[in-house]
């Protein structure tokens, strides 16, 4: 057994996956990305995976490595890369670095958190929303346009709505409201994302494996990640969901192929539950030091088991909706 984590040392979510494993005794390797003008890498593909990462500490035999976190930050954004430019030897390293280990993911037979073609429709906010449609959540009206003319359409229709990008970079969540009038035409320059304001209390459900971890989150802000501490107060605290909720939860992450993540519920006053989006690479750590959630430990576990449960535990098996899955 080899555990191989990749990103940066100081990343919490990837720190706190790191002290489990080494508090489990299990053999870890980190792969820091600040080494990365010390570190090289060769892959060989034929009728297995093979390949060898050298570092200033050790040489890893990628054929050993059993399971995988990655969670890379953008190597060209590292200080010593940006600093050496686009046409530096330094730049086309990083870049060489970063493309063979993300090959290397894609493609080892060892288990990986989260491959990078299943982490891929997070860039596109309107084709996640048809996937987690298709997999049998509510998700609200939604509008992507450059037109201000149809955003005031809809903006009549539903009443109240909010804007965010369409694309994976984290963005906050807004509600319209008429001093943005004056501001409108903007989106005619940048393709902007509008959905029906759905009202009620979020959950935040993070699914590792087969296991799930719901949070209830109480708070009046439209987008509470955003929220300052002297501005609104945000209670976040672990909660039971109802069996049907958690069973489309992990139905959608195994649709998806993401053995971790974390997705975004709304429960409206009414008793529906509406999805918002799905997380591949979570900053679980917000939740599990608000709620004492054992998140990592279950990560760690999973890692060591190497392997994901192909199908739903026994506990869910009978409250699974039946989804076809349209390609269209």
């Amino acid at each position: 057994m080899l555990i191989l984590l990749w990103g940066l040392p100081e990343d919490s979510p990837l720190a706190a996956v790191y002290s489990e494993l080494i508090g489990l005794g299990i053999p870890t390797i980190l792969l820091n990305q600040r080494d990365i003008l010390a570190t090289e890498i060769e892959l060989f593909v034929g009728e297995s995976v093979q390949g060898v990462l050298r570092t200033p500490q050790q040489t890893i035999d990628l054929s050993a490595v059993t399971a995988a976190y990655i969670r890379p930050y953008d190597s060209r954004r590292l200080p010593q890369i940006e600093q050496a430019g686009i046409n530096s030897l330094a730049w086309q390293q990083a870049i060489a670095i970063d493309d063979t280990l993300l090959c290397w993911s894609e493609i080892t037979p060892a288990l990986v958190i989260n491959r990078p073609a299943a982490m891929a429709p997070n860039g596109s906010k309107p084709y996640q929303l048809e996937q987690i449609r298709q997999l049998g959540f509510q998700i609200p009206a939604t509008l992507v346009t450059t037109d201000p003319n149809a955003v005031q359409a809809f903006w009549q229709q539903h009443g109240n709505i909010i804007y965010k990008s369409i694309s994976g970079i984290r963005s906050k969540v807004s509600r319209l409201n008429p001093e943005h009038l004056e501001r409108l035409a903007n989106v005619s320059w940048c393709p902007t994302q509008f959905q029906q304001y759905i009202p009620g209390r979020d959950y935040r459900v993070h699914v590792v494996g087969t296991e799930v971890f719901a949070s209830e989150v109480i708070s009046s802000a439209d987008d509470y990640r955003y929220v300052a501490q002297n501005e609104e107060s945000t209670v976040i605290r672990a909660c039971e969901i109802p069996q049907e909720v958690e069973a489309k939860c992990l139905v959608l992450a195994q649709a998806i192929n993401l053995p971790l993540c974390g997705i975004d519920l709304r429960q409206t006053p009414e008793g529906e539950w509406y999805c918002f989006e799905v997380n591949p690479s979570p900053g679980f750590t917000y939740y599990e030091y608000a709620t004492s959630q054992t998140i990592s430990r279950a990560i760690a576990h999973l890692l060591a088991a190497g392997k994901i449960d192909t199908e739903i535990t026994e506990k869910h098996g009978s409250k699974l909706p039946k989804i076809t899955v349209s390609n269209t």
